[in-house]
């Protein structure tokens, strides 16, 4: 028996991305990924490894091009309002890449980098996550200190707060990523979190 035929991994990506945006996470499964894009099921397991390295391949895609825009739309924010303006930012970016792609930014806020983090991941796609990771932490640190010149876990974590966990609560949930009323909502609950920095050590 021959080595299966191997496909453009971009192009069964992007078959498994419409599944997730179709039905969400539970219906993108290697054999569903088959039947969408023509690649035999030993083809989709050649590509990915494993149903788990399929569903981080197709959130890491998504995630490394947003970390970019957010990383851009924070220093451009930093650069002409300062520390505040960037978080906020760094908060809204989601709604403001939904605006030139609402499909992408679902894909994002509907899991979390964690949900992927299995034994079932090759070692590139570990890594591939694992640098992700990285990328995020550094920029909460970076606003972390911009904001009160702090980087303890106390203070990195209300800025993770604000950037990760609220979005994904008030956008998703809203009538569409891109909602005015939730995102109206997030900046001023953004806001409020730069104005009373947390303190040094919570009991």
């Amino acid at each position: 028996m021959g080595r299966p035929r191997r496909y453009d991994i971009d192009e069964l990506l992007d078959h498994a991305r419409r599944l997730w945006l179709a039905g969400g996470v539970t219906d993108v499964t290697i054999r569903a990924l088959s039947a969408a894009s023509g690649a035999s099921n030993g083809a989709v397991y050649h590509a990915f490894g494993s149903r788990d390295g399929l569903l981080a391949r197709v959130w890491a895609r998504e995630a490394q091009g947003f970390l970019a825009f957010q990383r851009d739309q924070v220093t451009h924010a930093l650069n002409e309002g300062g520390p505040e303006c960037a978080f906020v930012a760094a908060s809204l970016a989601p709604a403001t890449y939904a605006e030139n792609d609402a499909q992408g930014a679902r894909v994002l806020l509907s899991a979390h980098l964690d949900d992927f983090i299995t034994s079932e991941l090759d070692d590139e796609t570990r890594h591939r996550l694992r640098r992700l990771r990285a990328d995020l932490g550094e920029l909460l640190v970076e606003l972390s200190s911009a904001l009160w010149d702090r980087t303890d876990r106390t203070a990195v974590a209300a800025v993770q707060y604000g950037v990760v966990n609220l979005p994904g609560t008030l956008l998703l949930n809203g009538k569409d990523v891109a909602d005015p009323v939730a995102r109206h909502v997030l900046e001023q609950a953004v806001r409020g979190i730069a104005a009373a920095p947390p303190p040094s050590r919570i009991t």
